[in-house]
């Protein structure tokens, strides 16, 4: 990755408030930092529902994704309230195959749950039939564990000295509201024991996603993420509007425009490219592989795949300014449709 110029540059978001409700409403807007807990009880007026409509719509999630120059890993615990949901991937950039894909459903609090804890005092956890995930943060460490018959996943992500992380809080679909924690990338510790064959992670980012909102039924998205030490993405397209579209520079968060992805949902392994209408971001990606899942239980469904490749073009701090090449920059793009 090159840089034009080394002009200094400082974009600002403000600090988190100190809860996602203020006086009722939504504290919406676009924040660094980390907020504690993210709580809708005291939403009141017409963003106001019912207990059993609460339960039903609240959604929360936490995914890590752990980019190697080898491999790529993803793991996600989701709670969607009447249900749970976890899975893990192993992507291997050598033979471009997903060399390990485990999923497993359950019941709140039976398998485990999320917390409204984002970040600080975070914790999702998954048991089941042979297996036990989990994702807890522990002072400035994200811990991810995985046990499955054919993984033990053992890293940590350390969040000390981090450049900030974005809170976004919004509204969505049929007056709903939403709320996200993303990281930048972090500087991963540990290994993972694959088939009985052990593999150091020496050198990997890891990225967090801590999401917790009132959403619709059906709930539909583009997301796209990547990240180095100097430089990073988040971007989303679909319910959430443009509200979680940042970029990290520097150590630096800057707030993007409204994203588009340009992709053939018939060829997902094709080019994509993911731009930015306020011209900050014009990106390429070229996918090596993904994560592909298409699941139809009657009452829910949901299709998803996660390409996993690499990243190509152009950045930039602000309007007009200084350009910063992209070349190879591991990541992911995603395209996902849920009935929840």
């Amino acid at each position: 990755m090159s840089v034009a110029s080394s002009e200094p540059w400082s974009v600002s978001l403000l600090s988190p408030p100190s809860s996602v409700v203020m006086d009722g409403e939504p504290a919406m807007g676009r924040y660094a930092g980390c907020i504690d807990t993210i709580d809708w009880r005291a939403l009141r007026g017409t963003w106001r529902r019912s207990a059993l409509w609460t339960r039903l719509h609240h959604k929360r999630w936490q995914y890590v994704g752990v980019a190697h120059a080898h491999w790529f890993i993803g793991v996600a615990i989701v709670d969607v309230g009447w249900c749970m949901s976890s899975f893990v991937y192993v992507f291997d950039r050598r033979s471009q195959k997903v060399v390990l894909d485990w999923t497993q459903d359950g019941l709140p609090g039976w398998s485990g749950g999320v917390t409204d804890q984002p970040v600080t005092g975070g914790a999702a956890r998954f048991k089941g039939l042979g297996a036990a995930l989990s994702i807890v943060t522990e002072g400035h460490v994200i811990a991810v564990r995985v046990k499955t018959r054919r993984l033990q996943l053992r890293c940590d992500l350390s969040w000390h000295q981090a450049p900030p992380f974005l809170l976004a809080v919004g509204p969505v679909d049929q007056g709903l509201v939403h709320a996200t924690q993303k990281s930048p990338g972090l500087p991963v510790v540990g290994e993972f024991v694959l088939d009985g064959e052990r593999h150091a992670l020496h050198g990997a980012l890891g990225s967090l996603d801590s999401s917790n909102g009132l959403l619709a039924r059906d709930t539909a998205w583009r997301w796209a993420c990547a990240h180095d030490r100097r430089l990073g993405f988040n971007l989303q397209e679909g319910y959430f509007g443009n509200q979680e579209n940042v970029l990290w520079l520097d150590g630096t968060l800057i707030p993007l425009g409204a994203a588009k992805f340009a992709f053939d949902p018939l060829r997902p392994l094709s080019p994509w490219r993911v731009q930015t209408d306020d011209g900050l971001l014009d990106l390429h990606f070229r996918p090596e592989g993904a994560r592909q899942a298409d699941r139809n239980l009657v009452v829910a469904a949901s299709y998803y795949i996660q390409p996993v490749g690499t990243f190509h073009g152009v950045v930039r701090a602000r309007p007009g300014g200084p350009v910063v090449s992209v070349d190879g920059l591991l990541g992911v793009t995603e395209d996902h449709r849920s009935r929840w």
